[in-house]
């Protein structure tokens, strides 16, 4: 005697997994939907001083960006619900019977959270610094003459731009006191 342990019989679950297949393009729409979610619940629940407010305060552009991506991932979903299908750039070099990278999607993984966990105690420039060079190694350059060098250009110039130009304050850790 036979049991069968799923209540979905194998042709209706290949039925499925085809058209999750054909419709790919939902997990988008859900990505979008989600990123609009937190938008705008960030947007608001931002504690503003009433006194900073002007005709445009700090929530309007986050408002208006978190209602646009709700208003795009229901587009979306609507044209892939109804046979829309994304083409395929003429210009890619890329073949999709190839299995993706996982070394390099982890390198590259690896390499922005090492960063993110880096800033406070060693400031931007380090951190950078290390994510430009970490970033560069994952995707294949071996440059190890020239890389640390221009990634610790391009930190410092990063910093400066956000930091000094731009307003934006970022840690500057131990090194900022000798620069």
């Amino acid at each position: 005697m036979t049991t069968q342990t799923t209540d979905i019989p194998p042709a209706e679950q290949g039925e499925r997994r085809s058209w999750l297949r054909e419709h790919s393009e939902l997990g988008v729409c859900a990505l979008l939907l989600v990123l609009g979610v937190l938008v705008l619940t960030d947007a608001l629940t931002m504690d503003v001083d009433i006194a900073q407010r002007g005709p445009v305060g700090p929530k309007t552009v986050p408002v208006v960006v978190g209602a646009g991506l709700l208003v795009i991932a229901a587009l979306l979903a609507v044209d892939v619900l109804r046979g829309g299908r994304g083409q395929a750039e003429g210009g890619e070099d890329i073949d999709l019977s190839e299995p993706a990278d996982g070394r390099t999607v982890l390198l590259l993984a690896g390499v922005f959270l090492g960063s993110a966990v880096l800033i406070e105690p060693l400031g931007f420039p380090v951190a950078g610094a290390l994510l430009f060079w970490g970033a560069a190694f994952a995707l294949g350059s071996r440059r190890t003459d020239r890389d640390p060098l221009i990634a610790a250009g391009l930190s410092l110039v990063t910093y400066v731009v956000f930091n000094n130009l731009l307003g934006v304050p970022l840690p500057g850790g131990p090194l900022m006191g000798v620069l």
